[in-house]
């Protein structure tokens, strides 16, 4: 008799529903945001989570169910298109997406460095990235690279030193905003300046870049015979006697002077007809109805053979238009705020990613795509960075504005004369918009 007793509580306790906490959380009045079963949303407005504080959840349309298991929140809050991608979101894409915060951090004296290659994000082929730190007077050692060097300081001052192959000298002293190109081979160091120093984002022409294989001065004497060295620089290899026997890399050097202290002046020095530097942030900005573009490639920075460079300022709201590169990859970098990009691979392929303040960003060539400021508040600035001596876009409004309207209105509006009509009025003087701003039009 108990036994029967105890299997009949037992099968009553196993047909109580289990109760959904996240859901019962949520409620039917929406506490969550737009992350509630009862959301209707069939226009896949963006949400900007991470400033609302909003969890995202894995609901859609009355579709879809809460997450039981093990979750990283804040690592949802960052991205919460891959919570609960827009419906137009299909098929199988690699991952486009990687942040520097999940790079190793290589510390050395007074410095540090990350990089991001294919090896930490397996789509960025074309091109590499290190973000890397220098505190005041310490020194990037001198080296060269097998590969070409691009670089945009982020923050402080930097010197820069580098020679050219007529054997002709270079110095000069950035600061934020500022560029420098580096070719294949050109010998070349960094040293940070003012109080802080200074930290940048170096580019590499190859996606295949290891910042750790670098030709380092200090490694090659280290490994070459004194008596060679004695030979090489008619010196005693006495003089050689307490050398560092590893690699320098990052090291704490002594404080420089002014550029005119410290030029070399022997009798075979000459200076570089070379210009290895540019002043990005300088150039007279394209000004858009949503933000700022400059873009600087071989053409107004001719020593950049092999990488071109957008800088947006992307206002609040606004919307860095639909667009694709036919030239290379478009590797980006954020510097500042929240965005979210659609790519379209073709074949019905089309995947959503979020990214925010040293996150990266991959777009394959020719693969339609734009950038989103998730933020109504706040600007998003990022580096769009191509494998490519220069700029190539084309823009899908311009596109279809230049082609005959009877064949646009066709393809999207054959049996919609009133909307085509709107749609056409719309797109009729083709003017490019490279950034667009909020228009209001999202919320009907």
């Amino acid at each position: 008799m108990h036994l029967q007793l105890l299997s009949l509580l037992a099968s009553a306790v196993l047909a109580v529903p289990i109760i959904d906490r996240e859901q019962q959380a949520l409620g039917s009045a929406g506490g969550n945001g737009p992350y509630n079963p009862d959301n209707n949303d069939p226009y896949d407005h963006k949400v900007d989570s991470y400033a609302k504080g909003w969890q995202p959840e894995p609901w859609r349309n009355g579709h879809g169910a809460t997450v039981f298991g093990p979750r990283n929140r804040d690592r949802e809050r960052q991205n919460p298109d891959m919570i609960r991608p827009p419906s137009t979101d299909h098929g199988s894409m690699s991952n486009y997406r990687w942040s520097f915060a999940d790079s190793h951090m290589r510390i050395e004296e007074g410095g540090w460095t990350r990089q991001t290659t294919v090896r930490e994000l397996g789509t960025s082929t074309e091109i590499a990235g290190v973000n890397m730190r220098l505190d005041y007077g310490v020194i990037r050692e001198l080296h060269w690279h097998k590969e070409a060097e691009w670089a945009y300081v982020l923050e402080g001052n930097v010197r820069v030193t580098a020679l050219d192959t007529e054997g002709g000298n270079f110095i000069d002293d950035l600061q934020k905003g500022d560029l420098w190109y580096f070719p294949s081979g050109h010998p070349h160091s960094l040293q940070g300046l003012s109080e802080n120093g200074t930290e940048f984002l170096l580019v590499f022409d190859s996606g295949s870049f290891n910042e750790e294989s670098t030709f380092l001065l200090s490694d090659w004497l280290a490994h070459t015979p004194k008596a060679v060295l004695g030979e090489n620089f008619r010196v005693s290899p006495q003089i050689f006697k307490h050398m560092d026997k590893t690699d320098k890399y990052i090291f704490q050097g002594s404080l420089p002077g002014s550029i005119d202290e410290e030029k070399p002046d022997g009798a075979g020095v000459k200076k570089s007809k070379l210009q290895f530097t540019h002043k990005m942030l300088d150039q007279e900005p394209v000004n858009t109805t949503g933000g700022l573009v400059r873009i600087t490639d071989s053409t107004n920075f001719p020593i950049s053979k092999t990488i071109a460079a957008a800088h947006l300022d992307i206002a609040p709201g606004a919307m860095r238009e639909m667009h694709w590169h036919p030239n290379a990859d478009e590797w980006s970098f954020f510097i500042k705020g929240r965005a979210r990009i659609t790519i379209f691979g073709a074949e019905g392929n089309a995947r959503t990613f979020d990214y925010m303040a040293g996150d990266v960003g991959v777009v394959p060539r020719n693969m339609g795509h734009f950038i989103e400021n998730l933020s109504d508040e706040e600007p998003v600035e990022v580096l769009e960075i191509f494998k490519a001596d220069q700029f190539q876009d084309f823009s899908l409004f311009q596109w279809l504005g230049e082609t005959p309207k009877r064949l646009v209105a066709d393809h999207i509006f054959q049996h919609d004369p009133k909307s085509a009509e709107k749609f056409l009025t719309q797109i009729h003087d083709a003017e490019k918009d490279p950034i667009k701003s909020g228009s209001g039009t999202n919320s009907e």
